[in-house]
């Protein structure tokens, strides 16, 4: 029997009993379910039809299987849990996104709003713009990347709402439905977002403590016609490396030998001092580079960055257009006066000493719990126990008004017994308060 000889209603049947009974509470969080095979035996279906089965209750948010252990009914968290969770109650004290700010920074946009306000163009201000950006302020975002190593010109550079758009853009504009892009095992939710919107296909690999595996890239693309890659190698969300010198020249062997399209994702970049130089200097002509100022200075500004080689800007500007026409003007100019008076190189310095101090309060917390981080990053990853469910820990946190990310949203295939945390939002006794607290919950999940 396959999977094709069974009733749709009837495989819709077990679905849906075996759904309704775990948001009803018949069958509690943490309770193993039958092995596919007993499934199938007992619902009289196909195996492939009860793998098929428990694929879409995960898909629901409602089990999770784990390799080598079987399948388990999960926590039933908030909605939206993972890349689009939001802290649900002003008293939660948010460790799933990242907001870092400093004291000052809203006089900072005050004093801004009324010099704009000030100026005798302001009319220009309530127009229509260049999709990505005038010459002008093309200029000046080249200057602050071409600051970091890579080598960007007002001709190859646009503007976009922040790293995601310029993610999705480049998403849209430079692949067709169905083209493969190897991505980290673990890698930026965001991009998986933009990848299912553009229909492609994301082939997981593995990670060294470098970087990603370039072994397994390399085979990757002899057995597949893989079409790009996608990392981050300065300081990767959610694992903290910094790629070394070895590392990126290789990579760069090996864009070049299989004619790939990097896309370096250099959100995170500005908090690592001293890094290597961007991909994007090594093979510039194969290179889209996406910057942002959403962590260097605020999350609200929706101000960003793309460099990519000339011949491909006619394409990424039409995607611009297809999704926001142009970036907010207002918010563009605060941003590009800010980086030429040099107001976003004293943020970026700023909130480099920030990190470095809350990863401090981390390791003084959590540092027998074995977390995975960079010394200057805002989040830090966090492994747990094998008997150790995340969603389990996840939720006994949101019951004490802490939202914590589970390892779901970044895993491409195998998820791991991992949460990882957000240390720029909250205060610091918050900080410390609220990791003591995931220290606590850990423990006491470990000792059941």
């Amino acid at each position: 029997m396959d999977t094709l000889s069974v009733p749709l209603s009837r495989y819709k049947e077990v679905v849906d009993r075996l759904a309704s009974d775990i948001r009803a509470g018949r069958l509690r969080p943490g309770t193993r379910l039958p092995t596919h095979r007993d499934l199938a035996a007992s619902e009289g279906l196909a195996l492939a039809t009860a793998t098929r089965v428990y694929a879409e209750l995960q898909v629901m948010g409602l089990v999770s299987g784990e390799s080598g252990r079987g399948t388990f009914v999960k926590e039933a968290l908030p909605r939206g849990h993972g890349i689009d969770l939001r802290a649900w109650n002003d008293d939660t004290t948010e460790l799933t996104f990242n907001s870092p700010t400093l004291p000052g920074q809203s006089d900072l946009y005050r004093t801004a709003l009324r010099r704009l306000a000030a100026k005798g163009d302001a009319d220009a201000l309530l127009r229509y713009r260049p999709h990505g950006g005038s010459d002008a302020e093309r200029a000046v975002a080249a200057a602050h990347m071409a600051a970091r190593g890579v080598p960007a010109s007002a001709d190859s550079t646009l503007l976009v709402s922040g790293a995601q758009h310029g993610l999705t853009i480049a998403a849209m504009a430079l692949f067709e439905p169905g083209d493969v892009v190897a991505v980290d095992a673990l890698t930026y939710p965001g991009f998986k977002l933009a990848a299912e919107f553009s229909r492609l296909e994301l082939a997981p690999v593995p990670a060294t403590p470098d970087g990603m595996d370039l072994d397994a890239l390399a085979d990757l693309c002899r057995r597949r016609r893989v079409r790009a890659v996608y990392t981050m190698p300065t300081l990767h969300n959610p694992l903290g490396w910094v790629a070394s010198d070895a590392w990126r020249e290789a990579l760069a062997v090996i864009i070049r030998r299989h004619a790939l399209i990097l896309i370096e994702d250099g959100a995170y970049a500005f908090l690592a001092e001293h890094a290597p130089p961007p991909l994007a200097a090594r093979v510039p002509e194969a290179t889209v580079y996406v910057s942002s100022l959403s962590k260097s200075v605020a999350t609200g500004l929706r101000v960003g960055a793309i460099s990519a080689p000339p011949a491909w800007v006619p394409q990424l500007e039409r995607a611009i257009r297809a999704t926001t026409w142009n970036t907010p003007a207002t918010m563009t100019a605060i941003v590009c006066g800010w980086i030429e008076d040099g107001t976003v190189a004293r943020l970026e310095a700023e909130k480099r000493r920030d990190a470095a101090q809350r990863q401090r309060i981390a390791a003084e917390i959590l540092g027998r719990l074995g977390p995975v981080s960079h010394p200057t990053s805002y989040f830090v990853w966090l492994p747990l126990a094998q008997e150790v469910r995340a969603d389990a820990i996840a939720m006994a946190l949101m019951l004490e008004r802490i939202s914590v990310s589970t390892a779901h949203p970044f895993a491409v295939t195998h998820v791991p017994h991992a949460i990882r945390l957000a240390l720029g939002s909250v205060g610091l006794d918050d900080l410390r308060r609220s990791l003591t607290a995931v220290a606590r919950v850990i423990a006491d999940q470990t000792d059941r």
